[in-house]
């Protein structure tokens, strides 16, 4: 069973070498941290963790091909892995809609894009020339690497959408679907299995059950630490999660007027409800536990806990690591 964290890019730069320090220690496999716009660059964070660590993974949640050019994310992955000593993973998506109109960009042909951007960074990584005429890639025969790459580094694909699951699975070395609740994983697990079926080697698949939690023993703490993350994300989810939570875009409306327009993040706060949280699991180890068993039985081999993981998420890593403890008893 693999286990690893997941981080926004919102916390001071010191804090993501603290935490993945912390990690490490409690034997995580992967460390992720996302890039999110307008938050701290995971381009200056996972350089600095990586230097401050030997054995874990590191990875992005995500990067996409609207604000960074696929041929920079090449050049970047290929860049960390020698940084890293082959440490790291490229997590990609087509990113939030709802954020890329912040800065006035269309997320057009989303599907086609990610493919091509997938394709094009595995042909660069090979050291071959990636003439493009594509749907999204416009490129000459100019594009190649002008230096080796270290590896094809594993590329993951963060996905909600049925297209873009099934696209993770037929291309991607991995996936890392948002299961909001975590028992969305057995609606997830079989379209992405679907895409599995087209290639020919399924069995070196990763997939990361991604989850949320907010661990403390202060249930008021750690729910209002979940609801912080609700509020800001909540408008930007796929159909496929609002059906699973029974809520639509529409019910987060006011909580992202709230937090963007008004700027009051208190108030869009006390305005998540219970139904809302359900996205994640909020309380100690064993509410987690409880909430994880059906995956666990159910063949999950990787376990990507995701932000906030609680008011202190130092304590949260280490009750993660009993966590863990717990799991690969069971499992033994």
């Amino acid at each position: 069973m693999k286990f690893s964290i997941r981080l926004n890019n919102d916390l001071p730069l010191g804090d993501y070498v603290t935490l993945a320090q912390a990690a490490e220690a409690a034997g995580f496999d992967q460390f992720w941290v996302s890039n999110d716009l307008f938050l701290r660059s995971a381009a200056v964070i996972l350089p600095a963790v990586a230097q401050a660590t030997r054995r874990i993974h590191l990875g992005t949640c995500i990067l996409n091909p609207y604000t960074v050019n696929p041929a920079e994310i090449a050049m970047f992955a290929s860049t960390m892995d020698e940084l890293s000593g082959n440490r790291f993973n490229l997590g990609l998506a087509a990113g939030a809609g709802e954020f890329l109109n912040w800065v006035g960009l269309e997320q057009r042909k989303p599907l086609a894009a990610m493919r091509e951007t997938i394709l094009a960074i595995q042909a660069l990584q090979r050291g071959e020339r990636v003439p493009m005429q594509g749907q999204f890639l416009q490129w000459s025969d100019n594009a190649y690497m002008r230096f080796a790459s270290p590896r094809q580094t594993p590329i993951y694909i963060g996905a909600m959408s049925e297209g873009m699951l099934r696209l993770a699975g037929e291309l991607a070395d991995g996936v890392l679907p948002l299961l909001f609740p975590p028992e969305h994983y057995f609606g997830v697990r079989p379209v992405v299995d679907a895409g599995l079926a087209k290639r020919q080697d399924p069995a070196a698949f990763d997939f990361a059950a991604c989850i949320w939690v907010s661990l403390d023993e202060d249930r008021q703490a750690a729910r209002r630490g979940l609801a912080q993350k609700v509020a800001y994300y909540g408008n930007a989810l796929s159909p496929l999660i609002y059906a699973r939570l029974g809520l639509t875009q529409t019910d987060f409306a006011p909580i992202e007027h709230a937090l963007n327009v008004e700027r009051d993040e208190a108030k869009a706060i006390d305005m998540v409800n219970d139904q809302m949280l359900a996205i994640g699991v909020v309380g100690n180890v064993d509410d987690l536990l409880a909430r994880l068993r059906p995956l666990i039985a159910a063949g999950v081999t990787h376990i990507s806990f995701g932000p906030p993981l609680g008011p202190d998420p130092l304590k949260a890593i280490a009750l993660l690591g009993k966590l863990r403890v717990i799991v690969d008893s069971d499992s033994g």
